[in-house]
């Protein structure tokens, strides 16, 4: 006798035919096949489905055996029990991820044993996601579909990293939770679909006055950072960014939003900062001005256009914790290297003021120290950054202090430059062994970067020295 219910039998079916020709091939990683307590497959015994593939991962292996199964033996105990310090070993892993085909596929399986948990706080979490997206891994679309079929959209986290999937398997998923009830996961699953070409901005238009302050505070964090950095977006996005701009009162976070707009092709945020910097009130002339300069550099960069001037403005301690988009109790100084990487004349007394204190001892010295010695003459900081690299009272700074001597010795330095960066080399291998997350991380970027002698661009980047050092996974 047929079942009663037959259609949905039929239905059913269907669902697990649909479901099955769906499944990416390759390694599985899935929870029928894994336990969430089973260890991680290390990269020597990870099964590579073709020769192709394994040839593959053996051209673009740019990062050390030994780093590799380090970094991946802490991902293994991270799952078994959460360590204190996690958001360094995500950080330090997001930022290696790149160099490590290998290592990127233990992030995904990392990161499918946390949705399946439900473990959307955790920052192996949001590292795994954004790495994978970020590197248009294969692994990355299937684990995104997981996070955003789950609650709350997967977090800010997965709705960040389908920005940077073009994959259009996740359409129908973010068109769905763009029409949640909750305006802050719709604005975030709406802003996918913009940046992904899918949507004409109208409703993110619509949804931008129903934000609260705690969500735009969170997103400008999650979501507009790393849109920030990365390349333009579609002009769609000004309109709501306007609305968000309006209602924001902290100057950091208002410079965010206004250059993910000026970026999209939006002036109307440097024609505001502009009048402001010149006929505001008094108090706040000088940030303006800074505002209005960085607008600027980044309309500029945009648009191919030659770099603006340098700003005549003086910066403060006080005035450059106002233009970061962190709380300014945290005093991040991301801004002021910013200007020195400008060549602004008017950072460096106050990057001398960072160094005067030798051996450095503190993260804005190290960083000071290299852009003095390398655009400033200060021959004898090189010296000081080695000295902290090789010997260095702080083991937390080692590797920082080798990465900053690295960039401050660039091939067209001469010998003395040539010299310095072989004393880096060894300090990154030295610092191979270490306890320390971002020695590793510091070490591991060093020695791939000695092996790609033709490139030249800087190591100590803002973007990785966030991740690093600090932990911020955005």
């Amino acid at each position: 006798m047929p079942p009663v219910d037959g259609g949905s039998y039929v239905a059913k079916a269907k669902e697990l035919r649909a479901e099955a020709v769906a499944r990416p091939s390759g390694p599985a990683w899935d929870s029928s096949v894994r336990s969430a307590a089973a260890p991680l497959v290390k990269a020597s015994r990870r099964s590579t489905p073709t020769a192709a593939r394994f040839a593959s991962l053996a051209r673009t292996e740019l990062l050390d055996k030994s780093i590799r199964e380090r970094f991946e033996a802490e991902l293994d105990a991270a799952l078994k029990r959460r360590p204190t310090n996690e958001a360094k070993l995500a950080g330090a892993a997001r930022a290696v991820a790149p160099l490590s085909p290998s290592l990127r596929a233990s992030l995904g399986e990392v990161t499918a044993v946390l949705i399946r948990r439900g473990s959307r706080q955790r920052e192996l979490y949001a590292c795994g996601l954004r790495s994978l997206a970020e590197a248009r891994d294969r692994q990355a679309v299937a684990l995104l579909r997981q996070a955003l079929g789950s609650d709350e959209a997967g977090g800010p986290a997965a709705l960040s990293a389908a920005c940077f999937s073009g994959e259009p398997d996740l359409s129908p998923l973010l068109a769905k939770i763009a029409a949640s009830r909750q305006s802050h996961l719709a604005f975030g699953a709406e802003l996918a679909r913009v940046v992904r070409g899918e949507s004409n901005g109208a409703l993110l238009a619509q949804l931008a006055p129903m934000i609260k302050e705690s969500h735009r505070i969170a997103m400008c964090i999650e979501l507009f950072v790393p849109l920030m950095r990365g390349l333009p977006v579609a002009g769609h996005v000004a309109p709501a960014l306007s609305v968000l701009r309006g209602a924001e009162r902290h100057l950091g976070r208002w410079l965010v939003l206004a250059e993910v707009a000026v970026k999209s092709g939006d002036t109307g945020p440097l024609e505001e900062a502009r009048p402001r910097a010149t006929s505001g009130a008094l108090s706040s002339r000088a940030a303006w001005s800074l505002v209005a300069w960085a607008l600027d550099e980044t309309n500029a960069l945009t648009r191919g256009l030659a770099a603006p001037a340098p700003p005549a403005t003086r910066p403060t301690l006080e005035l450059i914790a106002r233009l970061s988009d962190r709380p300014s109790a945290d005093r991040d100084t991301t801004f002021l290297f910013r200007l020195a990487k400008s060549g602004s004349t008017t950072s460096k007394s106050m990057l001398e003021t960072l160094v005067r204190s030798l051996p450095l001892a503190d993260e804005a010295g190290l960083r000071a120290a290299l852009y003095l010695a390398r655009d400033r003459g200060r021959e004898d900081l090189r010296e000081a950054l080695a000295e902290a690299a090789e010997a260095g009272k702080r083991e937390d700074l080692r590797g920082l202090a080798a990465a900053a001597l690295w960039d401050a010795s660039p091939p067209s330095g001469g010998d003395h430059a040539a010299g310095m960066r072989t004393r880096a080399i060894a300090a990154a291998e030295a610092l191979a062994d270490s306890r320390v997350f971002a020695n590793m991380a510091w070490g591991g970027l060093i020695r791939a970067a000695a092996r790609r002698p033709g490139r030249v661009e800087p190591l100590l980047t803002e973007t990785l020295f966030r991740w690093i050092q600090w932990g911020w996974l955005e």
